[in-house]
């Protein structure tokens, strides 16, 4: 859950940062969260939150 919450929030500071530097209209914003949405409830979910976790997983085990 902590990662999932991570996750949003830091897609939620990345889309608000090409808002209001790179010139994101709210409209491909509104369309680029209801994809989110729609993606959630479909079959790749599963596949997507393995993929993102493994990730979280192999950029956590780096040391440096």
């Amino acid at each position: 859950m902590v990662l999932s919450v991570s996750g949003v929030l830091l897609l939620g500071i990345i889309t608000f940062i090409l808002f209001r530097k790179d010139g994101l209209k709210v409209s491909h914003m509104i369309v680029c969260m209801l994809f989110g949405f729609y993606l959630a409830s479909t079959s790749l979910a599963g596949s997507i939150k393995n993929s993102a976790d493994s990730v979280a997983g192999f950029i956590s085990g780096l040391h440096f």
